[in-house]
Formats: C-alpha cells, sequence, structure tokens
C-alpha cells in the first residue's frame, strides 16, 4: 500500500501549506541540499526553512520565489508537482 508524504499530524494545518512544504522538502532532498545549507542559499533561516516544509508558515511571494529559484526550476514546474501533492491531501 502507497503512503501518502502527508503525515496525519499534518491534517490540522492548511493542506496547501503542507503540500507546499512535502514538494520544497522532496526537491531540496532530490538536489542534495541539507536544510540549513538550502536555507543559507535561499537566504532564509534554517528553522524557518523547517516550519516551511511542516507546513506550518505562510509565506510572501518573494521568499517562494527564493525557494524554486534556489531549487533551479520555473515556478509552474514547481507549482506542477505540487498539483499532485495537494491532491494527495485532499483525498487524504
Amino acid at each position: 500500500m502507497a503512503t501518502s508524504p502527508i503525515s496525519a499530524s499534518d491534517k490540522a494545518k492548511p493542506p496547501v501549506l503542507v503540500a507546499f512544504g512535502a514538494a520544497v522538502r522532496r526537491h531540496r532532498k532530490a538536489k542534495g541540499f541539507s536544510q540549513e545549507a538550502f536555507g543559507d542559499a535561499c537566504g532564509i533561516d534554517r528553522s524557518y526553512m523547517g516550519g516551511i516544509e511542516r507546513g506550518e508558515h505562510n509565506l510572501a511571494l518573494v521568499n517562494i520565489m527564493k525557494i524554486i529559484d534556489t531549487l533551479g526550476l520555473q515556478p509552474s514546474e514547481f507549482f506542477r508537482d505540487l498539483d499532485d501533492l495537494k491532491s494527495a491531501v485532499r483525498n487524504g
């Protein structure tokens, strides 16, 4: 049985933030960044980045673009990937 990237503790958080955080984490790891190195590269504190990945922060567009740029992705590419994760959150 396949497991969702969204945990039971995430259900109380806004689903879009949980999906966004899961996408950031997946792309960060795929690029070989530690959370601390990724935060440094984005200019975002590591502890705040952890909150982003856990779906605890509603980010400003400026920070969203810093993350996407650091990942080397186009916004459309990042958000297309987010579609699948958001569906998983909705379907549970």
